[in-house]
């Protein structure tokens, strides 16, 4: 007989229902491991923007957090890293006791060790964010002057710049502590205000032209805002025509943003249909990006196959 396998369904970077981004979460035991196609497979079956699998490590002893392995695949293929699927998976753990009592979880991912905490709310009490701990993705500019094809694709949108990001230089935390590199694959284009962000209606066969696997759009709010700056994100290539609330996205926004307003604390909106928030540190120092931000669980159930 078949052993179900447990999920939750989460909405990320926002405190409401049906906001923010979506994400199944799944659990497997460590003798209960799936392969690639099975995971790809179920993640189409969701077809939600992302489908999270967790499977506990064990020999964790009480001086260290809980850890978990973690994967993350879209509809189409397996992501190297992920904001708001990592917020749902902590999310997940700490709702529902999993990690006992303690503040932080480890996950063990593809761009090695990735922490996440638990963080009460001062202003509703029972509540709580979660802040993940991810890597700082650095911009650079645009290799060429040329962007007509941005243009196109965001549908003559005014652009006042286009960053790439730079390869090789993401370092990570492996499980067993050596340094590794990795490299990214995200084009940034600027806009002349938060209004094209949010009204934008971009041109998906003329995305999937451009170069870079996800295209990220951005404006800084305008003077009085609560916010800093808001962003969109289109990914057609990996089976996502927009993520509503893209985390990893902010860790080369807050790179970007820092630069041109010299701070590194932001409040930064997702001006998606769904929206959400998060707050954005950026730790110069140690070249990483703290994301806060919270969670809803929406449904649960099992997966019989």
């Amino acid at each position: 007989m078949k052993r179900p396998v447990k999920y939750f369904v989460v909405d990320a970077f926002t405190e409401s229902a049906f906001k923010g981004n979506q994400a199944a979460v799944c659990f497997l035991e460590e003798d209960h491991e799936k392969d690639d196609s099975w995971l790809q497979s179920l993640a189409a079956e969701f077809e939600l923007p992302l489908t999270c699998f967790l499977i506990p490590i064990t020999g964790s002893d009480c001086l260290h957090p809980r850890r978990f392995h973690l994967r993350w695949f879209t509809s189409k293929a397996e992501m190297d890293i992920c904001g708001h699927g990592t917020l749902a998976s902590a999310h997940t753990l700490f709702l529902n006791g999993l990690v006992g009592s303690s503040e932080t979880v480890e996950f063990s991912t593809n761009s090695g060790i990735l922490t996440a905490k638990r963080v009460d709310d001062c202003e509703a009490k029972g509540s709580f964010l979660i802040e993940v701990n991810f890597p700082v993705i650095t911009t650079c500019e645009y290799s060429s002057n040329d962007f007509s094809m941005f243009s196109k694709a965001l549908n003559g949108a005014t652009i006042v710049d286009v960053r790439g990001t730079t390869k090789d230089k993401l370092v990570f935390q492996p499980l067993k502590g050596a340094t590794k590199s990795t490299s990214t694959d995200q084009i940034m284009v600027v806009l002349s205000s938060w209004e094209s962000v949010a009204e934008l209606q971009p041109r998906t066969d003329e995305i999937m032209k451009c170069p870079g696997k996800v295209m990220i759009v951005t404006a800084a709010a305008p003077e009085g805002s609560t916010y800093d700056f808001c962003s969109r994100l289109f990914a057609p290539k990996l089976g996502l025509s927009e993520d509503s609330a893209c985390g990893s996205a902010h860790c080369s926004l807050a790179h970007y943003w820092s630069l041109k307003m010299n701070k590194c604390d932001f409040i930064a909106y997702t001006a998606s249909r769904r929206s959400g928030e998060l707050k954005v540190h950026y730790d110069k120092e140690k070249q990483r990006v703290l994301l806060t931000g919270k969670a809803v669980t929406v449904m649960n159930g099992c997966v019989l196959v």
